[in-house]
């Protein structure tokens, strides 16, 4: 299921957009206005209030993340939009149903998540201070198309490992998943794809889900060790209600509420939910990563984790805010020693595959049970009693009921062999008793 909840643009993008619609019929008196008036700003970058509020624009001093490569496994980034296009370094289809490039848009109901996404990472604007931009504007988007309806081609259990697969191999440093599955499982074919993403030094930043969406907890591929799970606060930086879950797997949130993003056809679109603070956290994975290319992925996690904002009567870590609200200022500026494991994994993926794995693997394994000797037994006879609550029943086989003793082979020959000593015993003292008669 889709992490974000989109919907199109409301009161407020109206003002935005009819405040661009303003200042673009006033361009035909800028030659009249005074030459040292202060240029508006932007109403569209005035609305990105996460860019000065979680320290991006004074990162970007440092860094707007060229030289590295987000990639975006999602509905598939659109064509339509300017200030996304450019951005798209590559692409693939993974569902059977989109185009090779990845570009075209697949499904109906949210076939404009993946642009929406793509555009909040890394989308370039159309001007040093005008038009839509993304947290890392100098970084590559990898634009990987997935189906997550069930009319596509592939199943979507089968796409996940093709898509990681496919954005290690095309040079993803931070690979982006903003969806969930609303279970806490995943398919073991996903093993060896996580696996994969984590030996080639990839930052996998996964959306923790919205409780909007039903979602009440996290879920898959949030609950895979060693990826940075992204919760979402409002703009007070309380957390969200709908558009964020929680669960002790959360390393960082941001922001999930009164978010911007572009459509396919480049229109500007108001969304919510941690679909959108993934993203948000993608791109400042990618402004560590640029900033000190020396860093190998879980010491880009462990900045970001150790540079969050701390939350007013909250015992950091908890499982609404993580380790706390992103800063990718700090993150990008701060000194941080280096670690040598990743801070958000309580254990890594390979020791949960074999702990996990192998107990799964030995519950569907079945006891080999050797030769029993027992004495001959007797023809059998028709019962004329309540047979033994010891012993299977037709219902209970049915029902997959047995009983304990019912377990193994073994059991079910020892009952057999306690059963007929108990009537042969009751014949013999049968036959020594002398018949009653009367006179």
């Amino acid at each position: 299921m889709i992490a974000g909840a989109v919907r199109r643009a409301s009161a407020v993008i109206a003002g935005t957009i009819a405040a661009v619609v303003l200042l673009s019929g006033a361009a035909v008196a800028e030659d009249h206005k005074d030459e040292d008036e202060e240029p508006k700003e932007d109403p569209i970058r005035a609305a990105e209030y996460w860019l000065d509020e979680y320290g991006i624009s004074d990162a970007w001093e440092t860094t707007r993340g060229e030289g590295t490569t987000i990639a975006v496994i999602d509905t598939g980034i659109g064509t339509g939009a300017e200030e996304v296009d450019t951005a798209v370094s590559a692409g693939t289809d993974v569902s059977g149903s989109g185009s090779d490039d990845g570009r075209t848009p697949v499904g109906v109901l949210n076939r404009n998540h993946g642009t929406l996404v793509g555009s909040i990472a890394a989308a370039r604007g159309t001007g040093e201070d005008e038009g839509f931009i993304g947290v890392a504007p100098e970084a590559d988007l990898l634009s990987i198309s997935v189906g997550f309806e069930a009319s596509v081609a592939v199943p979507f259990v089968d796409q996940v490992p093709e898509a990681i697969r496919w954005a290690v191999d095309n040079g993803a440093d931070v690979i982006n998943l903003s969806w969930t599955t609303n279970t806490l499982s995943w398919d073991e074919s996903w093993d060896d794809a996580f696996l994969y993403a984590f030996d080639h030094d990839a930052v996998v930043v996964v959306a923790a889900g919205n409780r909007s969406s039903g979602t009440e907890s996290v879920g898959a591929p949030a609950t895979i060790p060693g990826v940075l799970v992204v919760g979402g606060v409002d703009r007070e930086g309380d957390i969200s209600k709908d558009a964020s879950t929680q669960g002790i797997t959360i390393g960082v949130t941001g922001p999930s509420e009164e978010l911007l993003g572009l459509a396919p056809d480049g229109t500007l679109m108001q969304w919510e939910g941690t679909s959108g603070a993934a993203p948000i956290v993608a791109g400042i994975a990618a402004l560590v990563r640029s900033a000190h290319p020396e860093l190998d992925a879980d010491n880009v996690i462990n900045r970001i984790v150790k540079t969050t904002s701390s939350v007013d009567g909250v015992d950091l870590p908890d499982a609404d805010y993580g380790y706390g609200i992103v800063d990718a200022e700090r993150a990008v500026e701060s000194d941080v020693p280096i670690v040598a494991e990743n801070p958000v994994a309580e254990t890594t993926l390979e020791e949960w595959i074999r702990l996990h794995r192998r107990a799964d693997s030995d519950a569907q394994t079945q006891p080999e049970v050797g030769d029993v000797e027992l004495p001959a037994l007797p023809p059998a006879e028709p019962p004329t009693e309540a047979g033994s609550p010891w012993l299977p029943t037709p219902e209970s086989l049915r029902e997959g009921t047995l009983p304990i003793v019912a377990l193994s082979g073994a059991g079910i020959l020892i009952a057999l062999g306690l059963v007929a000593v108990v009537r042969r015993t009751r014949s013999a003292r049968s036959e020594s008793r002398t018949p009653s008669t009367s006179d």
